[in-house]
């Protein structure tokens, strides 16, 4: 059991045993909802936890506890209760089994004639009582609620079939609801277990130095700042930070890459991840339930307990179904006078599949997501990206790398490439601005091996001067040689006004007042940008804009590029109102952008996207929809992964609505008999969680 407060209000989430299908969950919410105090409560039959908002003022936690077994569930936290629940999980099938048994015998001895006449009977009977007595108890404390479930309508239903002397086809349809209920449960199972794999990953132990020696103490008990040793292919037990060694990091389970990554000192390390090769120091900075893998687990499990807008109205509708059809099955009687006909529309029209179609899709496919590195906040915004019209980015960090680069090296009377690279990297050595690093860092690449300038001094807006074996360097913008003197052709400021109107930042270099030649520099596409931006429009949106608070020549260099529209010159408050006004024209808008200086335009989205989220909190926290590396491909992914859990979600409520109506139908005019109403009802559960399970494959 987890607790939460929040302003003014208490947020409890209680893990449950006992659910056995859909309808479990609604009774449960009503049981809870009808305490006062109690602002609102959402039950996953997937997840198997209520998560419940009240006011600690009105109502305390041992009421809520107590609404939730009151209809027959059990809270799972001590021992005591963790025995309980696992014999409330076998009861299930041990009345399903009995059951099954006592009514095989009852055909078996009708078909071959054995013992008395009665024989048949006595088992069918014996049958029910086992099938039945679950079925009942549940029905009967579903009414103290009060309410009205899936059991009432099976439980009059039998009763009916019992009064007309139909104990054999009674037996046989509680036998086929246990049975439907079980396999169901055998499912979801399957989906539980899949979104559970993601959130188990981290260790129990971990190796710690302490006092020159390496001891294995429970992860609760490692301290911030104490150093980790990881050994070739453990898991990482903690997050921080590298002080020595390190290799291979396999980073899949938390942020979808499905390459390991090369890491070493000074790199940043998260709980979960696999060390592949190589042994580690890791200097601790959070553990147990503050590292990113914890909080992405609570993020998670949140998000699947939290109900979309179609499930909500679906579990409306739900409440007002049941009634509808008793009124119905009394009409049929009242009608034709057959009870077999009103009893067989009580076994068809439950709605569990409708009741199923949307929660078990959503579920699947935000833990899909979450295996890719996809962290989708709840359905609600699973359903808003299904439905997106218009996709507004960021530039810088976003469709570029954010960092800049060197792109173009242009060397005049004759002078190379590496002899302009390796003076400029002398004179920027000391320097600590991004222009610096980018001329350094490309010296690296070339395997320049850069001495120390003898001087170095950087004039702010302009350059920098430097010495080096006698000689002096020069770097900067074309009016800063021209004030030291320096001569710059015409035919180099060609060069100059060429690179600008391509968006990069171009220095001239200068060696003893004698120009050498420019370097330019920009922040780079990512690699995959334009593929992308081609795989976002085959998903159907055509509304792709760039909004950017970088110059205009920088923004229509970076739209051609990529052949979309975009606008420049852009303040972080006018992005918000670019994304008011897209929404006001009626479009389902998304925002991406870094989740941190794009907070305010993602907040104003219908669903904000932040790129990155594994190196920050704020973006996990602030967006919607959180991307955990820089890979741009994952946005497609999302739109598509969206849009098909929206089809799914659709083709469940379709088929629930379509396949129950005419069950009723049929069932009124007497074509369904009891026995093939009961299969073809769990049927229909089996067939729509199925369908929502196609939802776990790679997208």
């Amino acid at each position: 059991m987890e607790e939460k407060k929040f302003e003014g209000k208490s947020k409890i989430i209680v893990d449950i045993d006992g659910i056995h299908c859909a309808d479990c969950a609604l009774n449960i919410e009503r049981s809870v909802e009808h305490l006062p105090g109690v602002l609102s409560a959402e039950v996953s039959y997937v997840l198997s936890s209520a998560t419940v908002y009240y006011d600690p003022h009105r109502v305390e936690e041992e009421k809520i506890k107590k609404a939730i077994t009151q209809p027959g569930y059990v809270v799972r936290e001590t021992l005591a209760q963790r025995t309980r629940a696992f014999w409330s999980e076998m009861m299930p099938l041990l009345f399903m089994a009995s059951s099954g048994i006592t009514l095989a015998l009852s055909y078996i001895s009708g078909w071959l004639h054995l013992g008395p006449a009665y024989l048949s009977t006595a088992f069918a009977i014996a049958s029910l009582i086992l099938g039945g007595y679950p079925i009942l108890k549940s029905a009967i404390k579903a009414l103290f609620i009060p309410d009205l479930n899936v059991d009432t309508l099976v439980s009059i239903a039998a009763i009916a079939a019992i009064a007309v002397g139909a104990y054999q086809e009674a037996a046989t349809v509680i036998f086929i609801m246990l049975l439907g209920e079980f396999l169901e449960h055998l499912t979801v199972g399957k989906a539980r277990r899949a979104i559970s794999s993601l959130i188990q990953l981290a260790p129990k132990t971990a190796w710690v130095r302490r006092e020159q020696e390496e001891v294995r103490v429970p992860i609760e008990e490692v301290k911030a700042k104490e150093v980790v040793i990881v050994k070739p292919g453990e898991r990482i037990p903690v997050d921080g930070k590298i002080i020595s060694g390190c290799g291979s990091i396999n980073q899949s389970m938390l942020t979808g890459e499905s390459i390991p990554i090369e890491k070493g000192a000074g790199d940043r390390v998260y709980c979960g991840t696999i060390n592949e090769s190589g042994s580690c120091e890791i200097e601790t900075t959070q553990v147990a339930e503050d590292t990113k893998l914890a909080q992405i687990k609570r993020l998670i499990l949140e998000a699947q307990a939290e109900k979309s807008p179609t499930q909500r109205v679906m579990d409306r509708f739900a409440r007002y179904f049941i009634p509808a059809i008793l009124l119905i099955a009394l009409a049929t009687f009242l009608i034709t006078g057959d009870a077999i006909r009103a009893i067989t529309i009580l076994i068809v029209a439950c709605p569990c599949a409708l009741v199923l179609g949307t929660p078990t899709a959503v579920v699947a496919a935000i833990g899909n997501a979450a295996r890719q590195g996809i962290l989708i906040k709840g359905g609600a915004y699973l359903e808003q990206m299904g439905r997106l019209k218009t996709l507004l980015m960021d530039k810088t960090g976003t469709l570029t790398y954010g960092r800049p680069k060197v792109v173009g090296i242009n060397g005049l009377d004759g002078q190379g490439e590496k002899e302009i690279l390796y003076w400029a990297a002398i004179a920027e050595k000391r320097s600590e601005h991004p222009l610096a690093k980018a001329i350094t860092g490309r010296a690296e690449d070339f395997g320049l091996v850069i001495p120390h300038p003898e001087s170095f001094e950087n004039l702010r807006g302009k350059g920098v001067k430097a010495r080096w074996n006698g000689k002096a360097i020069l770097l900067g913008s074309a009016q800063f040689l021209r004030e030291e003197k320096v001569t710059i052709p015409e035919s180099a400021m060609e060069v100059l006004k060429r690179k600008e109107s391509e968006g990069a930042t171009s220095l001239f270099l200068s060696l003893d007042y004698r120009l050498l030649g420019l370097i330019s520099i920009a922040d780079t596409l990512r690699e995959k940008a334009k593929a992308t931006i081609d795989r976002i429009r085959r998903e159907g949106l055509s509304e792709i804009w760039m909004l950017t608070g970088d110059s205009e020549a920088v923004a229509n260099q970076i739209g051609k590029e990529l052949g979309i529209r975009y606008e420049a010159n852009l303040l972080p408050e006018e992005k918000v109102l670019r994304v008011k006004e897209w929404k006001k024209q009626g479009q389902t808008v998304a925002m991406v952008g870094d989740g941190v200086n794009d907070a305010p335009a993602l907040a104003a989205a219908d669903v904000g996207i932040a790129m990155g989220a594994a190196g920050t909190d704020v973006a996990i926290e602030t967006a919607d929809i959180a991307l955990m590396t820089d890979e741009l491909e994952k946005i497609p992914t999302a739109i598509r992964l969206s849009r098909k859990a929206l089809h799914v979600i659709k083709e469940n409520i379709a088929f629930a609505l379509v396949f129950n109506t005419v069950l009723v139908f049929l069932s009124a005019q007497g074509w369904v008999t009891m026995i093939l109403g009961a299969v073809m009802h769990q049927a229909s559960s089996l067939l729509v969680i199925l369908n929502s399970m196609r939802l776990l494959r790679r997208q």
